[in-house]
Formats: C-alpha cells, sequence, structure tokens
C-alpha cells in the first residue's frame, strides 16, 4: 500500500510471550506459570496499589503533564535538580520522544545487534542508518562500537545491563568507551535493570558521570513491579530533558500510575524482598544448570538465558516447555535464535521450572 512508507512495511511487528491463558487452551493443562516477560513475580507492591486506587477518583482531571510530584522525588532520591528528570510510558516511551527530538535525516546510530528489541524497532522505523555490531560473547563489544563512530553519528544505545542476555558493560569498559564519543553524540544508557545490577563491583552506575551528552532511562516495570502501568523516567543534562519536553506527549502518564510510582518508590520492604527473591532464585538457576552442563549467561538481571547449539534446537526446548505448562521466551525474534530467555519466578515456581526443564531435556 503507497501510504504506508517501505521502512515501516519492511519492520517485523513485536511479538510478545504467549498469555497463560492461551496455553492453558491450547494444550489443555490448567498449571501454566509465565517466565518469559521479566515481570515481578511479586506482583505490585500493596503500597502502590493502595496509592493507584486512592487516585481514581481525580481520573475525570487530565494527569499533571509535568509529573513534578514524582519527578521531585525522584530528584531529591538521586540528587539532580528537578531539570535533570523526565518522565514518561515506560523508558521506551522516552527512547521514543529521544528518537523524534534529536534524530535528523542524515544522523546515524550504533548499538549492538541482539540486543534490546524495543530500541531495535524505534531505529529501524526512524529510517536512519543503523550500525548493529555484533556482541562478542553476548556481551557489548564497545571497542567495535567505537571503530564506528563517524562524523554522522547522532545516537549510541547501550543497554547496561542488557536485555536479553543479562550481561553488562563493566566501569573500565564504559571509561575507555566514552573517551571515544565526542560532545556532539548522544549516548542512551538504558538502565531498566539498575536495582538488580547495583551491587556488582565492576558495574557503571551512570548517576556516578556527568557527562552532558549522556541520558540514563530507568523503570518502575521491573523491580518496582509495576510494568502494567508503564512508568519510566531518565536523568540527563536540563537542556536534553528541556528539549525532549517540547516534544514529548503531555499525557502519556496517567494520574493512578503516578500515584504508584510514587509510593512505590518509598515502598523499600517490597524493593529488598524483590532483590532477595531474584538472589536466591539466580542462585538455584546457576547452580543447577552447572550442574546439569547447561551453558548460560552470566547475569546481572532477574532472568537468565541458556544457549544451546542450534537455533531449532532452542525452538523445540521452548515448544514442549510450554506443553509442561512453562511459558519461556525464544530469543530468534531479538537476534539471538540459539538462545531461550527464562524470568527468575517465586521459589515455587522456579521449582516447577526446573521439573519441566528436566522433562524436556531428558529426552534429547
Amino acid at each position: 500500500m503507497a501510504l504506508v512508507p517501505r521502512k515501516i512495511r519492511a519492520l517485523d511487528p513485536y511479538q510478545a510471550g504467549k498469555p497463560i491463558e492461551e496455553v492453558k487452551r491450547e494444550y489443555g493443562i490448567e498449571h501454566v506459570i509465565k517466565l518469559a516477560s521479566n515481570e515481578n513475580p511479586q506482583g505490585p507492591p500493596q503500597s502502590a496499589i493502595a496509592a493507584a486506587n486512592a487516585a481514581l477518583s481525580s481520573c475525570h482531571r487530565y494527569p499533571d503533564p509535568s509529573g513534578y510530584a514524582l519527578r521531585t522525588k525522584l530528584a531529591e532520591r538521586f540528587r539532580v535538580k528537578l531539570e535533570n528528570v523526565i518522565h514518561g510510558a515506560g523508558s521506551e516511551g522516552i527512547m521514543s520522544t529521544i528518537m523524534r527530538t534529536f534524530l535528523l535525516d542524515d544522523d546515524e546510530i550504533i548499538t549492538a545487534a541482539g540486543s534490546f528489541i524495543g530500541f531495535r524497532v524505534l531505529a529501524e522505523a526512524a529510517g536512519n542508518i543503523v550500525h548493529w555490531v555484533n556482541m562478542k560473547d553476548y556481551r557489548y563489544d564497545l571497542a567495535a562500537m567505537a571503530e564506528q563512530i563517524n562524523d554522522y553519528t547522532k545516537i549510541i544505545y547501550i543497554a547496561n545491563p542488557d536485555n536479553p542476555t543479562g550481561s553488562h558493560v563493566t566501569t573500565a569498559e564504559f571509561d575507555e568507551f566514552m573517551t571515544h564519543v565526542p560532545d556532539r553524540v548522544l549516548v542512551i544508557l538504558d538502565e531498566a535493570y539498575f536495582e538488580y545490577a547495583q551491587a556488582t563491583s565492576d558495574y557503571p552506575d551512570s548517576m556516578h558521570y556527568r557527562y552532558d551528552n549522556v541520558i540514563t532511562l530507568r523503570t518502575f516495570s521491573k523491580v518496582y513491579g509495576l510494568a502494567g502501568l508503564r512508568v519510566g523516567y531518565g536523568f540527563a543534562h536540563e537542556t536534553l530533558i528541556g528539549n525532549l519536553f517540547k516534544v514529548k506527549l503531555p499525557f502519556e502518564m496517567s494520574i493512578p500510575a503516578q500515584a504508584a510510582a510514587l509510593a512505590a518508590l518509598d515502598d523499600d520492604a517490597y524493593l529488598q524482598r524483590s532483590l532477595d527473591i531474584n538472589r536466591a532464585g539466580m542462585a538455584l538457576y546457576e547452580k543447577t544448570f552447572t550442574d546439569w552442563g547447561i551453558r548460560y549467561v552470566p547475569s546481572v538481571t532477574n532472568f537468565i538465558t541458556i544457549v544451546f547449539d542450534a537455533p531449532e534446537v532452542a525452538t523445540d526446548f521452548s515448544q514442549k516447555m510450554l506443553k509442561e505448562g512453562v511459558i519461556v521466551r525464544p530469543l530468534g525474534g531479538f537476534r539471538q535464535p540459539n538462545c531461550v530467555r527464562i524470568t527468575i519466578g517465586l521459589s515455587e515456581e522456579n521449582n516447577f521450572c526446573l521439573k519441566a526443564m528436566e522433562n524436556v531435556l531428558k529426552d534429547r
């Protein structure tokens, strides 16, 4: 159809993981768990639910487009000025605003092949030249990315930690990389899994840096359990933030979403439980996979990615896990076709998953 630009016609639509109810119907089973989307297995914080419910009585009003209360609390928490903070409909919503704000027709983008699919969709939809740099051992190859920087480079995207591999760029690697990045190039640091990674000794928390050309993106969708409310935020130089506010949709974060995020940010007990549950689950998977001789990518997130010998083996494994009642994430759509991603769940979910894996793998 001539109305649709070629760059859009060429896009592959995002394929989400199968819903639990669909798997129950398709395979005729009653007990199904979903470990495919890196959601917090606790469910949302009760404090956030109460705050969102209380905010419903104001839903005849438009939400505050400035997100003043949430941005103020974030600024205080991370010791920056209000003018350094932006909010949006998840970190992806802010990414979309970044692309619309800063990219011109001749500008080019650099990122890793096989990284976050959300950014890939945005980059391809923009229609600009994108330099897809292959990962090295399922990690960002920053040295190779630095070699791609040229006079047309405008945006460099780094997911740290990465989704879907779970690996991370180290402090030394990031410091070295930034020596090659001109001031005119915007570096997007997507830290959606920051809370899980921050205790890692060589993880470069971007809030310890004050580069004028770096924007940090974070989210309430992961460790804070608010994926369904779409709450993201970012930090950057006030000039970048000010111009992003000129372009972003004014009412994209609802009143209940802002209220829930404010409450979640103060719920330290929920945050600690989330981290404790994840730490125990990750240790279980790592030990079991090591004992079973299963190759996996070391992860500092709330998921673990396993590596098979061939794409058809990974696909077959994922399909057989569905029959066992476990929804996992095959990564062909992420351009990691040999891999399958498993979200860390509650203890009983992790044990159920490993039992299902045992049933599937014994038939190989």
